[in-house]
């Protein structure tokens, strides 16, 4: 594969990412405005905001069969549009059965999405030989700054739901379709390159003369291999599974609960309590656009530990806090902590089903832990919210703080080849790095 469709695949991918970012934060941050239009009961709204993660947990597995047959990109070309316009739909129904359905629409084209995004983000990081996962991640995080401020603009302005979505669908939509014809899917060059490897001794015995590095060699086995279609054993997935849950449990604690324990717990004002969010995805953006220079740095061991001290510390400070002040600035560290380490579950779970198997298997492995992306975020809000009725909110805090520390467990699945990483050392493109 040209440098120049790397570099097209890459510019591509980090447009759909942002655009994904606006989609789900012009959703999420006027659900208040959702239920009032529709008419849509207290008791009721929990239910379908619950299916949302649920159906985009379904579209994942659903994506995982699929890209057996197509593309990852073949998949992310058709979903994303699918996303704009369910978004639009939700703006524009009257009836509570039409939100209903656009909100199902979303929840499985939104599945299929993130799981095809993520693909294609790990295939091209192994093209590459360099961390580039978390940049991506930076742009969804700065696509949620920019959907979250248009919909503050829409609400300020009384705007309706459809007049707010319509001009962003209208801009991003075609914008969409017209990045996806540079998607790159570097599977193809994966059976070339094994053909490549085995002439010249790489993917056995150093070639005489080669320096060694110490280290086992990367296998690479081809697509058309037996071992390509081998199922990716549960086990191996285990251990990326569960941070990945923990991770998004600790997200969602942020995103639901960060306002409410400002004002009803620290007592700030109405108008303050919308800080820490916003802090908490300034932070987020900061430490991905700057995460993959760590990566390659440190290797992505020394980074996942990082961030799961830098979160568990923000946990307790909020938990401790005296005051509104200190709580914002426990919900911007655990911005900075958090925010490297979903990406690099991705990275690392993909590549070592892709040692291990092959490609199809690294695609299918993005897919599977997909889905605790959504577990996490159905398990964290009311899991927090039940802590906080039956004992305190400060001590609910607690309970995300030791799961994301569970992340030290199992931070050594996240270590790859030292010769990779370290002294601004960067490995050729033919070189699989997460």
């Amino acid at each position: 594969m040209t440098d120049a469709r790397l570099r097209h695949g890459r510019v591509s991918l980090a447009l759909g990412f942002f655009v994904q970012g606006v989609t789900f934060a012009l959703l999420v941050t006027r659900i208040p405005a959702i239920q009032d239009r529709y008419g849509i009961p207290d008791g009721l709204l929990p239910a379908f905001l619950a299916a949302v993660p649920v159906l985009a947990g379904v579209g994942s597995v659903v994506t995982e069969k699929l890209v057996g047959r197509v593309r990852p990109g073949m998949v992310l070309r058709c979903a994303q549009p699918v996303v704009l316009l369910a978004l639009l739909v939700v703006g524009a129904g009257t009836e509570v059965w039409q939100v209903a359905v656009a909100l199902g629409v979303f929840g499985l084209a939104v599945g299929g999405l993130d799981a095809s995004m993520n693909m294609l983000g790990v295939s091209l990081q192994r093209a590459y030989g360099r961390s580039i996962m978390l940049g991506f991640h930076a742009t969804f995080s700065l696509g949620g700054i920019v959907g979250a401020s248009l919909a503050w603009v829409g609400a300020h302005e009384d705007m309706s739901l459809v007049v707010s979505y319509l001009p962003v669908v209208a801009v991003l939509l075609p914008a969409a379709l017209i990045g996806s014809r540079w998607y790159a899917d570097t599977r193809d060059e994966e059976p070339r390159k094994d053909e490549e490897q085995r002439k010249t001794g790489s993917a056995g015995a150093p070639s005489a003369g080669a320096p060694s590095t110490g280290a086992a060699s990367v296998r690479t086995p081809s697509v058309g291999t037996p071992s390509a279609g081998t199922p990716v054993a549960f086990k191996l997935l285990l251990p990326f599974c569960l941070v990945m849950a923990f991770a998004y449990i600790g997200d969602s604690t942020v995103s639901n609960w960060s306002a409410k324990y400002l004002q009803d717990v620290l007592g700030s004002s109405e108008e303050l309590a919308t800080v820490p969010y916003n802090a908490y995805m300034v932070t987020t953006l900061l430490g991905r656009a700057v995460g993959d220079l760590g990566v390659r740095r440190f290797g992505p061991v020394a980074v996942v530990r990082c961030g799961a001290l830098l979160a568990a510390a923000g946990f307790a400070v909020v938990a401790l806090a005296a005051g509104p002040w200190v709580g914002i600035a426990g919900f911007t560290l655990l911005g900075l902590g958090l925010c490297v380490i979903v990406p690099q579950t991705f990275a690392a779970a993909g590549r070592r089903a892709f040692e291990s198997h092959g490609p199809a298997a690294g695609d299918a492995a993005v897919a599977r832990l997909n889905i605790f992306n959504y577990v996490g975020f159905l398990v964290g809000s009311p899991l927090v919210g039940a802590l906080g009725d039956a004992w305190s909110y400060r001590g609910a805090m607690l309970v995300p703080m030791v799961m994301v520390l569970v992340t030290l467990l199992y931070a050594r699945s996240f270590e790859v080849d030292p010769a990779r990483y370290g002294g601004g050392h960067e490995q050729p493109r033919t070189v699989d790095v997460g």
